[in-house]
């Protein structure tokens, strides 16, 4: 048995005991998520491993450039974690990881004592508390490398407690990947790579032709053909012209900005294991982001486009020109037409827009800084 003294020493070793862990997040989203868990982290991770003072640091570093597969992304953790000093590392990643069309939740090595997080494959509802879930279900995985807990090496985490994370567990030597369903995985993938693009951003990126756009439709309020076209335009026509701007901006600023991917090829000009449907999802999102800022943009070119037609246009005027009463239908109707030339101006001066410019609408685009590590 113990004396009083030896369990005293033996809680005080326990207690001392230091892990540190490395959170290695891609720029952007992954980063300021990783950033938002750090507070609560150690604690978490103390409930789950205790007898352990829990030690998280923060670094923002991508790692590796896209597209890359799950092997590549935790050999590069791995390094990492080596320079760092770690003891073990999770590396928080903004790239959809596949396995036989299946998205990668997440994918660990007790081995290297890593594991990355595909933070799109977390749908993009309560990101947050998902990532902080996951976060500590993965090191609690990765822990039996250093028996904490009652001195055993041991997997504290069962396959069906894993399961919380990805439908399907597969493990071999090199570790243990987590996937999520085929359908609804990829659906969700594809939500949370939109959510982390940040399409309501691409409206501030193309700011420029935004305020172009806008004065241009300010100018044609005033312009008495563009009253007569408006009124006798109809319905359909009006709509057609919307639809016809909207993709004349949305393929100017895709072709322009030389937005879709290219497949990357290896030195013998052979593709690249799995890139080809990365660089697939890349480019979808990418699409869908600048379509949704333009739809965005036009809904705000129309709103304003309404309210000075409102504060400008005299109803008389109006009616003297088109020689029948005018009414609020009619002044909107006019501020739609002119909307929806003025967003074709908006195309066009999108084509003058700097290239690079336009790129940062892209999905693989970061810009690049490195954020100093976080204690």
């Amino acid at each position: 048995m113990q004396s009083s003294d030896q369990r005293s020493d033996s809680r005080a070793d326990d207690e001392s005991r230091e892990l540190v862990l490395g959170l290695i997040a891609a720029p952007g989203p992954a980063t300021e998520i990783a950033q938002s868990l750090l507070p609560e982290l150690p604690d978490r991770l103390a409930e789950r491993v205790p007898n352990v003072r829990w030690v998280c640091r923060l670094v923002s570093d991508r790692l590796v450039e896209p597209p890359a597969d799950p092997d590549s992304v935790i050999q590069a953790a791995r390094e990492r974690l080596l320079n760092e000093g770690w003891h073990l590392a999770v590396y928080i990643t903004d790239l959809p990881l596949e396995k036989d069309r299946r998205p990668v939740v997440a994918y660990t090595s007790q081995a290297q004592g890593v594991a990355a997080l595909s933070l799109p494959a977390l749908g993009p509802v309560d990101v947050r508390r998902r990532a902080l879930r996951a976060v500590v279900q993965l090191v609690s995985d990765l822990i039996t490398e250093f028996g904490a807990g009652d001195g055993h090496e041991r997997r504290p985490e069962t396959a069906q407690e894993l399961a919380k994370l990805g439908r399907h567990v597969e493990e071999d030597q090199q570790g243990v990947r987590l996937l999520a369903n085929v359908i609804t995985g990829n659906f969700r993938l594809l939500l949370g790579m939109l959510w982390a693009n940040r399409p309501w951003r691409a409206v501030i990126r193309l700011s420029s032709v935004a305020v172009g756009a806008l004065g241009l439709a300010v100018l044609s309020l005033v312009n008495g053909f563009i009253w007569m076209i408006a009124d006798g335009g109809g319905l359909l026509r009006l709509s057609a012209l919307t639809f016809a701007s909207i993709v004349a901006l949305v393929l100017v600023l895709v072709i322009g900005g030389r937005l879709p991917e290219q497949v990357p090829r290896s030195m013998d000009r052979e593709e690249l294991p799995g890139a080809r449907e990365q660089v697939v999802l890349f480019n979808t999102v990418t699409i869908a982001t600048v379509v949704i800022g333009v739809i965005a943009l036009y809904l705000i070119l129309f709103a304003a486009t309404v309210v000075v037609s409102f504060l400008l246009l005299p109803y008389d005027q109006v009616a003297a020109q088109l020689r029948h009463p005018a009414s609020a239908t009619t002044l909107i109707a006019i501020s739609w037409l002119c909307a929806s030339l003025a967003t074709v101006g908006g195309a066009l001066g999108a084509s003058l827009e700097k290239s690079s410019r336009i790129r940062e609408v892209a999905y693989t685009y970061r810009p690049d800084r490195e954020l100093s590590p976080h204690a």
